[in-house]
């Protein structure tokens, strides 16, 4: 076996039948004979990694009919690799539906022993075997797609090229997006679905940031809002282990596609946005999906058409809006922070001091504690304060025993100056809890720079009527109290002398 091996390579290296046969030492016959062997029954070098020799011998050398045996009917094995995808099928099903079709046909050993040789004529990655609708694999090529300012001709930003393979088919859906980051995954996902018609069960990811905050062998955690979108749609993600490449042997083979077949065929192309992009991706990947497969009948599209398509989850009515979860306490004054908005939301005053779920979308605000909600409102883009008077407490505080009367007490404890400010604070504001954070705040500042340094401070943001919080920080921050307060300027007046003329003289 190891001379017809070695004949198999240096053919496929260029070398011609003669030179083979001379660095080998056999007959130029002999050669042929291995070379037309394989070519019938239909290997190619490299062979496969798990093909031994008692397997590569059976391939090439049947054994021959005795004379008077009759020749059993092969199945169609192509059709019956393509049955094989779909759900409940499996070889024993088959083998009955054959042996139905043709009582004279193979036994049930012989029938997977002559199944499994076939499959050896296949890649290692059509090899593996998915069912149909069961997993879609994602990833992202190395290669990136420049793009282009529109105006000045210089390169604007290098966008990513989000892959997408079904198992079963390995139908390709592929976009480009601005970047890897959360916003743009989870959206890309959520296309995918809309494109495809459907969801898969499960979805096979990289562990990648944006999908899986914390890598584990076993157990990796997924991050909250592509969780949020699992959910949704009804789809377990499960991200692939580290340091084992044949989890993904899927994606990356349409990885290398893209790359080949969608990438490099656009390296001459300049596009100035990513919808100019992914209009051009659209119209390769319609022609990837429909070119036909080298070893088995049919295309992508087709099998997507006939296995895939048929066993996806119908798609929820309302499509998923994406959104943004983190962790925060429950303050005093029973609000939390929308940092990036300057806003500030209520929650039920009893939840002062417990953690809770904040859900952030484009509309909305939603606060959950221990899974169930608790608060929601309309996000506003503004700074302030949005208070629903039912999270209010009836008198003040049930679990906290905080008032303005107090707070005002302990600022008046740093200095006068400090304790008129901090009234200040709690009356311009609507609710007198909405300023408990600001109050607290600049008592605080005491501990920081201390209560003379302090005094002076709330002087200066007094004398300029800047009641908050912010302001007195940022004077401490600057030294600017230790600057002394401008005395405002004394009226002039002209003096009286016989030198000044009167109004009498203009008359």
């Amino acid at each position: 076996m190891r001379k017809i091996r070695d004949v198999l390579r240096l053919v496929d290296a260029g070398l011609s039948l003669r030179q083979v046969a001379a660095s080998l030492g056999i007959a130029f016959s002999t050669a042929g004979n291995y070379v037309k062997r394989a070519e019938h029954a239909g290997i190619s070098w490299p062979l496969p990694e798990d093909l031994d020799d008692d397997a590569l011998k059976a391939m090439l050398f049947p054994s021959p009919s005795s004379p008077g045996a009759k020749a059993r009917p092969a199945p169609d094995w192509e059709k019956i690799h393509r049955e094989l995808r779909r759900k409940g099928v499996t070889l024993m099903l088959l083998w009955f539906e054959y042996r139905e079709d043709h009582p004279d046909g193979y036994a049930y050993s012989q029938f997977c022993e002559h199944y499994r040789r076939w499959r050896l004529h296949l890649d290692v990655v059509m090899r593996q075997s998915h069912r149909a609708g069961e997993k879609l694999f994602v990833d992202f090529p190395g290669m990136k797609i420049p793009i282009y300012n529109d105006h000045t001709g210089q390169l604007d930003f290098e966008a990513e090229l989000f892959v997408a393979v079904l198992g079963a088919s390995s139908y390709i859906y592929a976009e480009v997006l601005r970047s890897q980051e959360l916003p743009y995954f989870v959206t890309a996902h959520v296309n995918t679905f809309e494109h495809l018609g459907g969801c898969p069960e499960i979805v096979v990811c990289d562990n990648l940031r944006s999908g899986v905050t914390q890598p584990n062998r076993y157990e990796p955690d997924v991050n909250a809002t592509y969780q949020e979108m699992a959910s949704h749609y009804g789809v377990a993600i499960i991200p692939t282990r580290s340091y084992k490449p044949r989890d993904k042997a899927k994606v990356e083979s349409g990885v290398l596609l893209a790359e080949r077949w969608l990438i490099a065929r656009l390296r001459h192309e300049r596009f100035t946005s990513l919808a100019e992009a992914n209009l051009a991706i659209g119209k390769l990947l319609t022609w990837l999906n429909a070119r036909p497969f080298k070893k088995l009948e049919g295309s992508r599209q087709s099998l997507f058409e006939q296995i895939d398509y048929p066993a996806l989850r119908s798609l929820p009515t309302e499509r998923y809006e994406f959104a943004t979860w983190r962790r925060a306490r429950i303050g005093l004054d029973y609000h939390i922070e929308v940092r990036s908005d300057h806003h500030c939301y209520s929650v039920p005053y009893r939840l002062v001091g417990e953690v809770v779920d904040l859900r952030v979308s484009m509309a909305t605000i939603e606060v959950f504690y221990r899974h169930a909600r608790v608060a929601s409102h309309v996000r506003s883009y503004t700074s302030g304060y949005t208070t629903d008077p039912a999270h209010m407490p009836e008198s003040h505080r049930r679990h906290l025993e905080w008032t303005p009367t107090r707070i005002i007490s302990w600022a008046n404890a740093a200095g006068p100056a400090t304790g008129k400010l901090v009234e200040e604070i709690l009356v311009v504001r609507p609710h007198p809890e909405q300023g408990y954070r600001a109050s607290l705040g600049i008592v605080r500042l005491g501990m920081r720079y201390g209560t003379a340094r302090l005094e002076a401070a709330c002087n200066r943001a007094a004398s300029v009527r800047s009641f908050s919080y912010r302001s007195v920080e940022s004077i401490l921050r600057n030294g600017l109290d230790k600057q002394p307060l401008l005395k405002k300027s004394p009226s002039l007046t002209h003096p009286r002398h016989n030198n000044v003329r009167g109004p009498d003289y203009y008359q």
